[in-house]
């Protein structure tokens, strides 16, 4: 796995154990710092062509999530409230008490409850590709003409909410499987390269790394709750909240100013992928946003 800064000089690995979890973590540019968060079922490789692009101007923190990646393949702990901890105690183990924090997909629902939980130590949020538990991820996943039809036809989550099914039919069968599912969430689909499939196939094929990504959707209920609690107190710092024209779009936006007082969006003509498909663009719109002209 080879990610360069700017310069092209490799990015630093890590390793911290924070709240109970051994937590794999990228390190790369010098300033400010920037913790760009993952979703599913990715790593912090997903975040390979945006790193370069962020370095020149901020230091970025890259970590595995607890039971993806490189990270600790942790028994539980999988609900959004307790993995925004994680990077909490993270940033705190890095010496950043401030910070600004970028998360798509279930990266952006730990970084929504990161914000929550922490309004005074995250200045910004990136809040990119992802329902919120609680304020419609669960619709999105029902069998109904309008979802088939969609872009967003969330089928996985009951899949991967039944205990130890999901685990059984995709072992043996990573390649094929994140392939087809990776590709059908991109508007290009050639934008997943080998590379970045080689890598996700890596890491989810290694022993319980199936059983982590569902564990993940298995605390989807918990997560509701976490979030309706915490939408009772509005975030304070200034959101973007970024939408593909080909998967979630506009609803990124309509779910933080449920939650959120100072929303701005912005909506790319890509898929879910958008570090993958367009970083450049992708960037440019954080760049902009974090140096306040959004």
């Amino acid at each position: 796995m080879r990610i360069v800064d700017h310069n092209g000089d490799l990015v630093r690995h890590g390793r911290a154990t924070v709240n109970g979890v051994r937590l794999h973590y990228l390190t790369a540019g010098e300033g400010e710092p920037v913790l760009l968060l993952h979703g599913v079922p990715k790593t912090s490789y997903h975040w390979r062509h945006v790193i370069p692009l962020l370095t020149p101007h901020y230091q970025v923190v890259v970590p595995d999530m607890r039971g993806l990646g490189d990270s600790e393949h942790a028994d539980g702990g999988y609900d959004m409230a307790n993995v925004a901890e994680d990077f909490a105690e993270l940033m705190t183990e890095l010496g950043h008490d401030r910070f600004r924090v970028v998360g798509e997909d279930w990266g952006a629902a730990a970084a929504y409850q990161l914000a929550a939980r922490h309004p005074d130590r995250v200045q910004q949020l990136v809040y990119q590709e992802m329902i919120l538990p609680g304020f419609g991820l669960e619709d999105y996943s029902f069998l109904t003409p309008d979802n088939v039809r969609s872009y967003v036809w969330l089928w996985h989550i009951n899949f991967y909410s039944v205990p130890e099914f999901p685990e059984m039919l995709i072992s043996g069968h990573e390649r094929e499987y994140f392939s087809y599912f990776m590709k059908h969430e991109t508007h290009d689909p050639s934008a997943i390269t080998p590379d970045a499939l080689d890598e996700y196939v890596r890491c989810y094929s290694s022993p319980g790394g199936v059983k982590c990504m569902c564990e993940i959707y298995r605390a989807t209920l918990t997560d509701g709750d976490q979030n309706k609690e915490s939408a009772k107190t509005r975030l304070p710092m200034p959101v973007l909240a970024v939408g593909s024209e080909h998967f979630i779009g506009a609803d990124n936006e309509r779910q933080m100013r449920e939650v959120a007082d100072d929303v701005r969006a912005e909506i790319l003509p890509w898929g879910h992928q958008l570090a993958e498909e367009s970083p450049d663009e992708l960037a440019g719109h954080y760049l902009r946003f974090f140096a306040g002209e959004l």
